[in-house]
């Protein structure tokens, strides 16, 4: 009935963060009513057998996901196949609900196709995250819960709300994230450090035998990058998430100078350190990546670099329901094109 550039001129009237309020409101329609829900889908979502996967055990009909961060608390996961998506990551959240920052908190940059947010992991808790959860799980598409520790936990007492979280949800998730590299959380990223690292993948594999992958930020130099990935690697990580938002405010003339920049201004950043982490790690643990990605042959990059998978949020914003869809039907045709019979043939072609 109304194009999504229609839809996003009335959302864009909207401060961000109260847009997104709207969105989910929509989304957790869409989930609830099988009249919209399944037409949508119907729609949106490719199945088909060229871009199916089997990762962690578990099938992913496309290779497209939506990122952490747009549903924090689990209330949108039956509406994201009617988008496209081939599984979600649902957080980040936390043992006990937090506000997070001071509002505004979220900023749009439409000529950049780029999103700032410094919400600050707020969510609703785990208790209640979990309550939601359980609701849909296991859902039609592979689900991934993303973990951070409280604000006020001391990085001394971090491991403790790792380890709550893992026990928690370990039951109600195909695959765990652990998120020390948000730029939102005060000193969270001091935990991107071998012994940290090494310390909360050899104490969670004491407590589950689910598939935890660490996700990187995209700020550091690609030597650290990549010691800090063996390092979860070595310590039981089944496998790396790069990158998160990245704190490069030159990316975007006139940002704000807090908080984290996603979207296409994250592109290139988020594609060249991910291609030194896959030189280094691809065959030897499952690679995922996100940042900046809204197209097909953006996702097929990182493929061929290495990822298994890739994720989107922000390109979401902008392009909109259709944008997965599109991205899927790239995918088919490139692959085609370059005579693979199936995704995977095309993963980590780049390097070999």
């Amino acid at each position: 009935m109304f194009s999504y550039n229609t839809i996003k001129k009335v959302l864009f009237k909207f401060e961000p963060e109260t847009a997104h309020n709207i969105a989910e409101c929509g989304l957790r329609i869409v989930g609830k009513c099988k009249l919209i829900k399944n037409p949508m889908k119907k729609k949106n979502f490719i199945n088909n057998s060229k871009l199916s996967q089997e990762i962690f055990g578990v099938t992913f009909t496309n290779p497209v996901g939506l990122a952490a961060g747009f549903d924090k608390n689990a209330t949108m996961v039956k509406a994201m196949p009617s988008l496209g998506f081939g599984f979600t990551e649902i957080g980040t959240m936390t043992p006990k609900p937090q506000d997070g920052n001071p509002k505004p908190r979220m900023f749009r940059y439409p000529e950049a196709k780029s999103v700032q947010n410094a919400m600050g992991f707020n969510n609703e808790g785990a208790h209640k995250v979990l309550k939601n959860l359980k609701e849909v799980y296991p859902a039609s598409i592979p689900v991934g819960v993303n973990i951070g520790k409280n604000k006020l936990t001391p990085e001394e007492f971090a491991l403790s709300d790792y380890k709550m979280l893992i026990k928690k949800f370990e039951e109600t998730s195909d695959y765990l994230v652990i998120n020390i590299s948000s730029p939102n959380t005060p000193n969270l990223r001091d935990l991107q450090n071998e012994k940290f690292i090494t310390e909360l993948f050899e104490m969670a594999k004491e407590y589950t035998k689910k598939p935890i992958l660490l996700k990187i930020a995209p700020d550091m130099e690609a030597a650290q990058a990549i010691e800090l990935c063996k390092s979860a690697i070595n310590a039981g990580a089944a496998g790396i998430i790069a990158t998160n938002t990245t704190i490069d405010y030159d990316l975007v003339p006139g940002c704000k100078d807090f908080g984290g920049l996603s979207g296409a201004c994250l592109t290139d950043k988020s594609y060249a350190i991910f291609k030194e982490i896959a030189k280094e790690l691809y065959g030897k643990t499952v690679l995922i990546s996100v940042g900046g990605i809204a197209t097909g042959e953006q996702a097929y990059a990182r493929i061929k670099a290495g990822a298994s998978l890739v994720q989107s949020y922000s390109g979401l914003i902008f392009e909109g329901p259709s944008m997965v869809r599109k991205i899927n039907e790239e995918l088919l045709e490139l692959i085609a094109k370059d005579g693979y019979a199936n995704i995977q043939e095309a993963i980590g072609t780049d390097l070999k």
